[in-house]
């Protein structure tokens, strides 16, 4: 926020606010959104508002504010890319071949180790501003192509640099236990160990992350390892989330269930009994359909069996140079729809509402109400389902940014 921002009124808007109730988008036609100090003081019917002494007034010719979109899954901060692994995936080479081939996440981390940090935030700004161009006010961005210490922290910090070269707001996530890095190959255990007693207590001392991921499948880690760094993390104080079940049912959502996590994600291959204990624990589903899209996946997530549990569904890009390259969370949103069945208020309220609850930031961000930051999308579209009916579309008209135009 900067150090003045004025109080302002949008006036002559339809509201889509994302108030859960009965209303699945918590529509108003006649709508006003006012806010003070960056921050929403009312959002509703014109007719309610009362008097407001703003500023400033924009009027908004009739047309769709949302909250500002939330992009709750990325792996935005990387170098380099991963063409080569694309050609071979083309000619039928599998996620798991190209990995035990020497490609994956450990082709990612040579070019990130060879990368200092501004050479990071310098190529990380074109992707993350391809974002922001479609709304997107915040983003989660993961470590876990460094996979040492040092490079961690240099990975984490420029994430949280991002944040102050653009308006956007960013959370992080520390995410060593990604892949075993070569100088470990021969002592899992021992990398392990590293992640637990040395990264996690560092890199909380140093406030560099907000919540601690894990990446649990047969070519990563195991449930028994995802114990060890998810306690720790819980005994630091910071919350957990879940690269669970994208390519076997290994209980990974069950696992992320037991600690717990804000969100398992991917979980294409999550069981029934998985599903339920997420929905037990308040734990969000968050849909990759960029992954699934990309390495050719036909295992669709059981969205039916998530919906009769009462599990919420956010969706995201996964932005990442492997297996998602995906820079557009209007895309994304057609993709979960076309590909995984979703409606389009799931595809809404999963990259606003339920993406702040993925963030454990719904008190904060994803609805347009009083307390909450004023961050806004306003689109010329006649109806919602225009931003997720489209492609290679952007109806943007004005993003705010707590507050600020």
């Amino acid at each position: 926020m900067t150090a003045h921002t004025p109080s302002r009124l949008w006036r002559n808007a339809r509201l889509a606010t994302m108030v859960a109730g009965t209303n699945p988008l918590g529509r108003i036609e006649d709508g006003v959104v006012a806010a003070r100090d960056g921050h929403i003081v009312y959002a509703g019917p014109a007719a309610g508002l009362g008097a407001f002494d703003a500023e400033e007034t924009i009027d908004c010719g009739g047309r769709w504010i949302t909250p500002g979109l939330i992009d709750c899954h990325t792996h935005l901060v990387h170098a380099g890319n991963r063409a080569r692994e694309f050609e071979m995936r083309l000619k039928g080479a599998s996620y798991e071949e190209i990995a035990k081939a020497g490609g994956g996440i450990i082709s990612s981390l040579r070019a990130f180790r060879a990368a200092d940090e501004a050479a990071l935030i310098a190529e990380t700004l074109p992707r993350l501003d391809a974002l922001i161009a479609e709304g997107v006010t915040t983003v989660e961005i993961k470590s876990g192509y460094g996979l040492d210490l040092s490079n961690e922290i240099k990975a984490l910090r420029a994430a949280r640099r991002l944040a102050e070269k653009r308006p956007v707001s960013v959370t992080t996530s520390f995410l060593g236990a990604h892949a075993v890095p070569p100088e470990f190959k021969d002592d899992r255990a021992g990398y392990v160990a590293h992640v637990v007693e040395d990264m996690l207590s560092e890199i909380a001392r140093l406030g560099l992350a907000d919540a601690v991921d894990a990446f649990h499948e047969t070519i990563a880690f195991s449930a028994e390892e995802v114990d060890r760094v998810f306690t720790r993390a819980r005994a630091l104080g910071l919350p957990v989330k879940l690269h669970a079940d994208q390519l076997h049912d290994n209980g990974g959502a069950a696992l992320a269930a037991r600690h717990g996590a804000l969100s398992a994600d991917h979980i294409e291959h999550a069981s029934a009994d998985g599903i339920a204990a997420m929905a037990a624990a308040g734990t969000v589903a968050v849909l990759l359909p960029g992954a699934f899209y990309f390495i050719h996946e036909t295992k669709k997530p059981a969205v039916d069996d998530m919906r009769k549990a009462g599990v919420p569904i956010a969706i995201a890009t996964d932005n990442n140079p492997g297996t998602s390259p995906l820079t557009s969370l209007l895309l994304t949103m057609n993709m979960a729809a076309t590909l995984f069945g979703l409606s389009v208020d799931e595809c809404l309220t999963g990259v606003t509402r339920e993406a702040a609850r993925a963030l454990g930031r719904l008190g904060e961000i994803g609805t347009l109400e009083p307390g909450k930051w004023a961050d806004l999308a306003i689109w010329d579209i006649e109806e919602p389902a225009e931003l997720v009916y489209r492609i290679g579309f952007n109806p943007l008209h004005g993003r705010v940014w707590r507050g600020n135009i």
